[in-house]
């Protein structure tokens, strides 16, 4: 099937409500121009320098998503135009994608990325230091940022049960912080969980933003 296919295909998978990144890194920009031929317009990427160079020679009403681990020494590449950063796991990381969106005159929204996997390999903060970090006087001292939801990455396993458990009980902490923060700088409207293989998974408890690569593109060399 084609990638437009397999886009209608998704899209038509999808709950109401729930929006599609189709994740297209590493893959070739005219994949990209067919995807956006076919109506998608959000893309999501993880090397900075790639998806700047993309941006570049796109058209300019597609929204770039940062979703892989970032770099601070990177955030420069990107600060001039994405529209929403999934992978943020520390203070120090949002420091400086503030200090670039000020740079920028911009406000760039992110998502702060939650450990809720059971492998070592995964990055994220657990729920505590969430907590401990939105409460700080440093975080609050912020004027280029605003964190806009979670985003979170189960388990690499066959075991259902144990991936809607990871899921369920980062709805049930996104819930817990709605409740608990609201102010200019925090506004938690998204929760960015599901890739291909477990999406319909995560729309099952309460996803509104899924990942999706493979499933579109088709698999990565």
């Amino acid at each position: 099937m084609s990638i437009a296919e397999n886009l209608q295909k998704i899209k038509e998978s999808l709950q109401d409500g729930v929006e599609l990144v189709a994740v297209s890194k590493t893959k070739p920009s005219s994949d990209i121009e067919e995807a956006y031929a076919a109506g998608q317009r959000i893309f999501g990427e993880n090397r900075p320098q790639e998806m700047k160079s993309k941006a570049e020679e796109l058209p300019k009403d597609i929204e770039w998503h940062m979703i892989g681990h970032l770099q601070s020494k990177k955030t420069k590449y990107i600060a001039p135009f994405v529209s929403l950063i999934h992978s943020v796991d520390k203070l120090s990381l949002l420091e400086e994608i503030n200090k670039r969106a000020a740079q920028n005159d911009r406000i760039i929204n992110v998502l702060l990325q939650v450990y809720i996997a059971k492998e070592e390999s995964k990055y994220g903060m657990d729920e505590e230091e969430v907590i401990e970090l939105l409460s700080s006087e440093e975080f609050n001292a912020l004027k280029n940022i605003k964190v806009t939801g979670l985003m979170g990455m189960a388990t690499n396993t066959d075991n259902e049960a144990t991936i809607q458990n990871e899921f369920k009980g980062l709805k049930v902490f996104f819930e817990e912080l709605q409740g608990k923060f609201s102010n200019d700088l925090v506004d938690l409207k998204i929760l960015s969980t599901g890739m291909s293989g477990d999406y319909k998974i995560a729309m099952k408890e309460g996803t509104n933003l899924v990942r999706i690569g493979s499933s579109i593109f088709g698999s990565r060399g």
